[in-house]
Order: structure tokens, then sequence, then C-alpha cells
């Protein structure tokens, strides 16, 4: 039988992170792609053999992972890069996916994706989907305030992903994040409650 799964996602600096630790505090358990990635690009990870053949040890750094700063000064400088770089992670990552949230041993799971809406594949492995969501202008501020990177890089990098209309329009539960970190939790819990009970109607359904 497959784990319930939803898949939690929102723009850079809406808070993701935050909200995905209050599921696991609900008692989620939680499958974070961007870790995955971490981990197949990390020191003798998984996917380094791959990217080594694909783009030689200029994307290798001191400690033996991924040079992230390298690699994305090459897929800037090379579109067909990008592809490249997607076609050895992306199923990967999905296969490690996949695996993690079939083992969990938890009433759901929390399928953390940043990008869910640009994928595409993932929303069709989740029952839910949960946004993360503030305002425009809030993400901005976060990703400057802890990133020190420049407003324009912070807006180009905005304007790569999604758009705020775009993931509420696939969103079956929101949770607002618009500053005031008191306010989440209450959110989480209510929509915890709902999905334990979505959860027990898969089971008992037997699907």
């Amino acid at each position: 039988m497959s784990a319930f799964i939803v898949g939690l996602t929102g723009g850079i600096g809406s808070g993701k992170s935050t909200v995905a630790d209050l599921f696991v505090e609900q008692g989620a358990a939680l499958v974070d792609t961007d870790a995955i990635a971490h981990e197949l690009t990390g020191p003798g990870g998984a996917a380094m053999p791959a990217l080594i053949a694909a783009f030689g040890a200029q994307v290798v750094g001191l400690d033996g992972a991924m040079d992230r700063a390298a690699m994305r000064r090459l897929v800037f400088a090379d579109p067909s890069a990008k592809a490249r770089l997607e076609g050895i992670l992306h199923p990967r990552i999905g296969q490690l996916a996949a695996e993690r949230c079939r083992a969990a041993a938890a009433p759901y799971v929390i399928l953390a994706v940043p990008l869910l809406v640009e994928s595409g594949t993932y929303r069709e492995r989740c029952d839910r989907i949960v946004v993360v969501d503030c305002p425009e202008s809030l993400q901005v501020e976060r990703v400057m305030s802890r990133s020190g990177i420049g407003r324009d890089e912070v807006l180009a990098i905005m304007a790569a992903q999604a758009s705020r209309a775009e993931r509420l329009a696939v969103a079956d539960d929101i949770v607002l994040n618009d500053g005031e970190r008191a306010k989440i939790a209450p959110q989480v819990c209510v929509i915890h409650q709902k999905y334990l009970r979505l959860s027990a109607e898969k089971v008992k359904a037997g699907c």
C-alpha cells in the first residue's frame, strides 16, 4: 500500500523548512528533495562520478563535493549544461525520494519539493499539495537578509520559479507565513488533523 504523500512547496524565502519542521513535530515523516540533492552531490555522493564525466573536474570542490558556485556559473554560461545537470540529478533524486516515501513509518509523508509546480512529475505522486505562501516583498527581504545577495539577484531567482499565483492555483492547502512565526503553528495543527483523517481514509479504502 502506498503512503499518504503531501507535497510541500513554496517560493524561495517563503519558510518551507520552518513549516516542514512543524509537520515533523506533529508526527509526519519528511522526505526533502533538497537534502537528497546535497547527499548525491556531496563528497562520495552517488551522482559525483556522472557529474565529473559530464562536466569535468572543474565542478568538484577541494572537499570532493560538487562546487555549486562553479556549476551555477557553468549553467548560466551554457544553457545546455542545465539540461545535462538535471538529466543526471533529477532521476536519482526522484528514485530516492520514492524509496524513502515508501519506507516511511508515519501516518503521512511530507515530500518537500521546492520546484514541485515546475517539475510536474512530483504532482502525480502526491495525495495533497500544501503551499507555504507569503508576500513577494517579504520573500525578497528574507533572502537578502539570510544570503547576503542583492535584490536584483533575488528577483532573478524568483523570476525563474513559478509565480505566487501559479503555486496557489495548485494548492489543496495553504500555510500563510506573512512574518509572524506564532501564526504558523496553529495553521499546521489544523492541516495536520486533516491529513491524519485523509490518511486513515486511504488506509481504510486499501489504496
